[in-house]
């Protein structure tokens, strides 16, 4: 679970919040969809959740650790694919998760087994062996998921985690989020495609000009809204905000 309370973050002096007290709760056994325009906050807030950036003001609690007084064992909890998968071009695929693995104190047998698991999900198997420079975008996002998840983690937090992925790759992601959610565990992700936090989430978190404009479920969205898209409920929200 991934606790957010009264959350804000101001860049420099000029007192211009990128973010504005949020408060919100990400609950474990869901997956929450996080939406909202370009440059409404959503990567910011996932940066503090993460703790690659401090918060202003707030708390944030990842299964009741905080990530600001307690940084690593609150890091221990999640799984963060970023935004970009142009990371450690120079070595293998098997050697990052090596790595990854290393770094969490995953057993040789437990990767063994994911490494094998989610290559052959992903058909990655082939590529393993080659350095990641010379992966696809696709295959540069694949790499960098099993990464994340490779030691397990509770939560995961994924941003923008299906872009650039073959239609097949995709299926399994949103698969193995689904699995994940339903064995009592949390899964956050931002999107840009309405479509897919439609038909993937629980729940959904809508951020603009750094403001939480809506949280809950997409029935009770849709019930403040009938027959109306998603699309233009969206629109509706953020331009009236």
């Amino acid at each position: 679970m991934i606790n957010l309370r009264h959350v804000s973050k101001r860049y420099g002096n000029s007192g211009k919040m990128a973010v504005e007290d949020l408060n919100w709760d990400v609950e474990d056994g869901k997956i929450t969809g996080f939406i909202g325009p370009n440059g409404a906050g959503k990567t910011t807030t996932l940066k503090m959740i993460t703790g690659i950036l401090s918060p202003t003001e707030g708390e944030i609690l990842i299964n009741g650790k905080d990530i600001v007084k307690e940084p690593l064992e609150a890091k221990r909890q999640f799984g963060f694919v970023a935004d970009s998968p142009d990371s450690f071009l120079r070595i293998k695929g098997i050697e990052y998760l090596n790595f990854v693995a290393d770094i969490y104190g995953v057993t040789t047998e437990a990767r063994k087994g994911f490494i094998e698991k989610t290559a052959a999900r992903f058909e990655m198997e082939d590529a393993l062996s080659s350095r990641i420079q010379s992966y696809s975008h696709g295959m540069r996002q694949k790499i960098m998921v099993m990464g994340a998840l490779i030691h397990n983690p509770s939560v995961w937090i994924l941003d923008e985690p299906l872009t650039g992925l073959d239609p097949k790759s995709a299926f399994e992601l949103k698969e193995m989020m689904r699995e994940h959610a339903a064995a009592g565990n949390s899964v956050l992700f931002s999107t840009h495609v309405l479509e897919v936090a439609e038909k993937l989430c629980d729940r959904i978190g809508i951020i603009n000009h750094g403001r939480q404009v809506y949280l809950g479920t997409l029935e009770a969205l849709k019930e403040k809204y009938p027959n109306e898209t998603l699309e233009n409920i969206f629109l509706e929200i953020t331009e009236h905000a």
